[in-house]
């Protein structure tokens, strides 16, 4: 029997994957996002190792919120994430007492005790103060993640922002943005939300002690959220436990656990039974039916939606009378419509705020001129 490991975590973002060998040392390591191709991507990963350690013959085990669905698709292995993150734990760091995990949609707490059971917590099917939740912020700001982290340094005042929801946390940066609060400030804001959202849904009743151990991909990658759990509990740097690949805890954890589910395969084997032929016949399987039975019945309601459209005019065309205009300022995008008093449309324009939703009219209204 083979002394090599492969634990596998599919995660709602990114793909992850480590192969240790007996004496656990990690011999090959992956992290990517995977943009809804799992299958795709975890195919690309595993002719990665094999490329570099040969078609080695390794025990597999799978975790994640999505690799569930890849199980399930291709008869594989399964442990729920929490639970091989807890065996990670309990083999690798003894010593932690509590683990914050923030994934891509999801957030897990675990509060180890002496004697007794971890206490294991996620939460449910919201993604508020999750990664999803922090790539939405970035894009209503328009700032890639890793500069909302540098502004977030930069901060000198923490402002209340909701996080439980994406549609309120829009309304109330929104309005910072309105106020013009420096976008360092709102950025550290965002950290702050999620700092509260997690412990509010997850430590309840329990206070996370030292040692502590961060993982995930945004506390990894996103030091000034890390900081901003610390600073929230009132840590110290040593009461922190700073590991290497902590993006990674997960998978590692999957490689750890023993379990009599476990199955055997070369690379190759593995590659093999993820087959574009063997995904593409499984995903058709239990589809709903099409919308349209042949390319006649599209083209007949395709027809049919044309006829409910508004009138067009060119400005140009106008001899006299009024035009009216109209302004939908939104959380994310600007919409501005010019029409006469026929109520038709004499101009539109449409564009993402960027973060800057006074910006994004004023722009329109400058474009609507030149018209």
């Amino acid at each position: 029997m083979t002394n090599l490991r492969l634990g596998i975590d599919i995660g709602s973002t990114t793909a992850k994957a480590v192969i240790l060998n007996g004496g656990k040392d990690l011999l090959f390591s992956s992290y990517r996002r995977h943009n809804a191709e799992t299958v795709q991507t975890l195919q690309e990963t595993l002719a990665e190792a094999k490329e570099k350690l040969g078609d080695i013959q390794v025990e597999v085990l799978l975790t994640g919120s999505a690799g569930m669905g890849v199980c399930e698709r291709f008869s594989l292995p399964f442990v729920q994430e929490v639970i091989a993150s807890a065996e990670m734990v309990r083999q690798l760091y003894p010593q932690v007492k509590t683990l914050i995990d923030i994934g891509g949609e999801d957030a897990k707490m675990i509060f180890f005790k002496d004697e007794n059971m971890p206490d294991i917590r996620m939460n449910g099917s919201c993604a508020g103060g999750t990664g999803a939740f922090i790539d939405e912020m970035s894009s209503l700001l328009n700032v890639p993640i890793a500069d909302l982290d540098a502004l977030a340094g930069k901060s000198t005042m923490i402002y209340p922002m909701a996080s439980r929801c994406g549609v309120f946390a829009k309304t109330d940066l929104q309005n910072l943005l309105s106020r013009d609060i420096p976008r360092a400030d709102i950025a550290a804001s965002v950290f702050h939300a999620v700092v509260l959202q997690t412990l509010s849904t997850l430590s309840r009743g329990y206070t996370p002690k030292p040692s502590v151990l961060f993982c995930g991909g945004p506390l990894t990658f996103l030091p000034s959220l890390k900081r901003a759990f610390m600073k929230v509990l009132c840590l110290k740097e040593e009461d922190v436990l700073d590991v290497e690949n902590a993006q990674l805890l997960p998978a590692i954890g999957a490689a750890l656990t023993e379990s009599a589910t476990k199955q055997i395969f070369t690379l190759s084997e593995l590659i093999e039974k993820l087959s574009a032929d063997q995904a593409h016949e499984t995903a058709n399987q239990n589809r709903l039916p099409a919308l349209f039975k042949n390319q006649a019945e599209y083209e007949a309601w395709d027809l049919a939606r044309m006829r409910h459209t508004i009138k067009r005019v060119n400005i140009a065309d106008l001899d006299s009378g009024g035009l009216f205009l109209g302004i939908d300022s939104g959380s994310t995008t600007t919409k501005i419509v010019l029409i006469d008093e026929q109520g038709r449309v004499a101009f539109d324009y449409y564009i993402n705020n960027k973060g800057d939703a006074i910006g994004a009219v004023q722009h329109g209204l400058d474009t609507a001129h030149q018209h």
